[in-house]
């Protein structure tokens, strides 16, 4: 190959440039889900520079970790993987200082909370609690390929801690837990036939009619857990049918996605589903359980003084599925803090303001430090 034609190499990360320019930096290093092995070697070179952390890669995983003998670890983790770019890289600055805002794939979901994560593990050689800090791929798709879900199963030891903080947007509020989610698919039969002779079959696309009239009827619930509440909702998010333009379909599906209240297990939310669509199939295609809010863990109260010093506001319900609850799984009390608003997350117009970046920065360092 010529030498011309070589592609450049990527200049390493300086992560003491300023938390906001590490989140244009890391942004601008495309890491599609499956495609996250550029910014992981980004990331891993980067820390490795720091002495005072040790640092295990796992695929395209990256923890770094102090190993201060402190009384307590806590772990921060986020993600490196975006959904799709939609021609909205590399990123764009509108503004000035800290009054800018960063337009761009990732700005949101979730790599304003990477660059906090890997500006403060550079800088913090002696925090009063020893920190994991975990960088992992694979988070925007199935969960079978979560690379925290990866680490938990095969290196759960790489995630123990007393509290952990996820840095997904929250537009940096705390927001405690997360809801559940489960995906059922939903089979409508029929019989086949001409169209021409239609009444010789049966429609299965017709008879989706009695699965969409009970989920325009269901009247989804509001729960408290733990002090917060939790919206629940049930939605058709798909529906497929039809075999060709003149024949009379002989089933037909119907997608229905079920994100349910921290206060249902995942046995309870299927049986709640199937009671809903009985009579029908209904095939589990996707489930993972929420994470109750945890707030009254004595970290967690620690965490929420220190960060509500410099935010204020109060804590919030994470309605969206997050790896909250793989921590919770683990036994490891969990919240969601970060910057960006989720509202933006995967939107063609993802946007996040360079204030918001800076105040989860200095809000986490009061916390770490103090």
């Amino acid at each position: 190959m010529p030498a011309d034609s070589a592609p450049a190499l990527r200049p390493a990360l300086d992560l003491s440039s300023g938390v906001v320019e590490l989140t244009r930096t890391i942004c601008d290093i495309p890491s599609v889900s499956g495609d996250e092995h550029a910014i992981a070697d980004a990331v891993e070179q980067a820390l490795r520079a720091y002495p005072h952390l040790e640092v295990v890669r796992d695929g395209d995983a990256v923890v770094a970790r102090t190993q201060l003998g402190r009384d307590e670890r806590v772990v921060i983790a986020g993600h490196l993987d975006t959904v799709p770019v939609a021609d909205n890289l590399p990123v764009r600055v509108v503004g000035e200082g800290l009054h800018a805002e960063l337009w761009g794939r990732g700005t949101v979901d979730m790599k304003g909370g990477v660059a906090v994560q890997l500006a403060l593990a550079a800088e913090l050689e002696a925090p009063t609690r020893d920190i994991t800090w975990v960088f992992y791929d694979h988070e925007e798709v199935d969960s079978a390929l979560n690379g925290l879900g990866r680490i938990a199963r095969t290196r759960p030891e790489l995630l123990a801690g007393d509290f952990a903080v996820l840095c997904e947007p929250t537009a940096a509020g705390i927001e405690g837990g997360c809801n559940g989610t489960l995906r059922v698919e939903v089979r409508v039969p029929g019989e086949a036939a001409h169209s021409a002779r239609s009444w010789m079959g049966t429609n299965a696309i017709h008879g989706a009619s009695e699965v969409l009239a009970r989920l325009a009827a269901y009247e989804p619930a509001s729960t408290e857990v733990e002090g917060l509440v939790f919206r629940e909702g049930m939605n058709a998010v798909g529906i497929r049918g039809g075999i060709a333009g003149n024949v009379i379909p002989d089933e037909c599906v119907v997608t229905v996605n079920f994100r349910f209240a921290p206060s249902r297990s995942l046995e309870e939310a299927e049986q709640h589903t199937r009671d809903l669509f009985e009579g029908f199939q209904v095939t589990v295609t996707d489930a993972a359980a929420g994470a109750r809010p945890g707030l009254d863990a004595p970290l967690a109260l620690d965490f929420t003084e220190a960060v509500l010093e410099v935010t204020g506001g109060a804590p919030a319900p994470k309605y969206g599925w997050t790896d909250v609850a793989r921590f919770s799984a683990l036994g490891v009390p969990a919240v969601n803090f970060g910057p960006g608003d989720p509202v933006l997350a995967h939107k063609d117009d993802e946007h996040c303001p360079a204030s918001q970046i800076q105040l989860c920065y200095e809000a986490l360092r009061t916390w770490l430090v103090r």
